[in-house]
């Protein structure tokens, strides 16, 4: 009998359909380094109309996708201000400092939301000792927060505060789709209030690789040549944007049950263990659960178990787990995922009392 497996270590882990296999195999391509490639070309007037953008850009990674926005809204010796807990800062290897060649400012937030009056007193003055402050980054949804979402008017009042300083903001929306299926709001409401924009294809929407960068004509351009810069330049990459429209199309609409999944599992092993969910707004928003093993429970130790029994949990921060639901878990696995995860942690838990 085969073990069902239930990975959610990650949204990135889910597979392409056989209907985005077809569109994929049917694309129309050209050479995107010429700008000729039809598929691409619709993916990125696609999304940048979606957002209400003049511009878009296909590219491999978010993590490009938010370098190459950095470097196109700094100079070199610039600093930005990011969240603590931001993926720009954790997840990306500093990659600021070596290719646009800048320093963070790293502000504590609450579930993601940067303070103005912290931002404020980030700002350098204008004295020629100082870097200057050149660009505010946020995410949406945020990772390490739990999945949260930044609220639309919490946007809105840093715009305008970012207007007044002259200061422009690009959002890591690697998971704004989940934003905008947990809020029921337009991916052009968010895209109002951000400069540049960069959005992921490839976790909860379940394309196999691609993220897309959007912003005005000046900044899409720009960052064409750091993309070419940084190798990302890809010939007849409409197959892979065949998989992006697909996921658009097709699977969007779908994101609110994978939040329905997760809300489902916190709620089963809360009931089912003493674990804590340590989501900062303290439930679940979106996609993202983060999990509090408590001071007698090591996660490593859960997270092993678990994996013997074909569930896979990825670590976070401190003493938390965090699992991430996606469109190839079903909701028929939540009972049996929240079973493993409360029997090891019970059992774990009587070892060590």
């Amino acid at each position: 009998m085969t073990t069902t497996i239930i990975d959610v270590r990650s949204d990135t882990l889910t597979k392409p359909t056989q209907s985005m296999r077809l569109a994929m195999s049917e694309a129309h391509v050209g050479d995107d380094v010429y700008g000729e490639d039809p598929t691409i070309n619709r993916l990125q007037d696609y999304i940048a109309d979606l957002f209400g953008k003049e511009s878009a850009l296909f590219v491999p990674t978010g993590v490009m996708g938010n370098q190459l926005a950095i470097a196109v809204h700094t100079q070199r010796g610039d600093e930005i201000i990011v969240e603590s807990e931001s993926h720009i800062f954790h997840y990306e290897t500093a990659a600021p400092a070596l290719i646009a060649g800048v320093q963070m400012y790293c502000i504590p937030s609450h579930k993601g939301e940067m303070s103005l009056d912290g931002i404020k007193e980030a700002i350098r003055p204008p004295v020629y000792y100082f870097p200057k402050t050149s660009l505010i980054c946020i995410e949406q949804t945020h990772n390490r927060h739990g999945g949260t979402v930044l609220p639309l008017d919490y946007m809105q009042s840093l715009y305008a505060f970012a207007q007044e300083h002259n200061l422009p903001i690009h959002c890591d929306g690697a998971r704004i789709w989940n934003a905008c299926a947990a809020t029921n709001i337009e991916p052009y409401e968010y895209g109002k209030y951000a400069d540049t924009l960069s959005v992921c294809l490839s976790k909860g929407l379940g394309a196999p690789i691609g993220s897309v960068l959007i912003g005005s004509k000046d900044h899409i351009e720009q960052a064409r040549h750091w993309r070419k810069v940084l190798g990302g330049g890809m010939r007849q990459a409409g197959i892979l944007a065949a998989a992006g429209l697909h996921a658009i199309e097709h699977h969007r609409s779908m994101l609110h049950e994978d939040h329905e999944k997760a809300a489902l599992f916190a709620s089963l092993i809360t009931q089912g263990s003493q674990c804590i969910i340590a989501n900062s707004s303290g439930n679940v928003e979106s996609t993202i659960v983060i999990i509090d093993c408590g001071e007698h429970v090591k996660p490593s130790d859960i997270q092993e178990m678990c994996a013997q029994k074909s569930l896979f949990l990825s670590m976070g921060k401190g003493r938390c787990l965090r699992a991430v639901f996606h469109r190839d878990i079903s909701m028929d696995m939540i009972p049996t995922a929240a079973e493993i995860f409360c029997s090891s942690y019970r059992l774990l838990e009587n070892l060590s009392s």
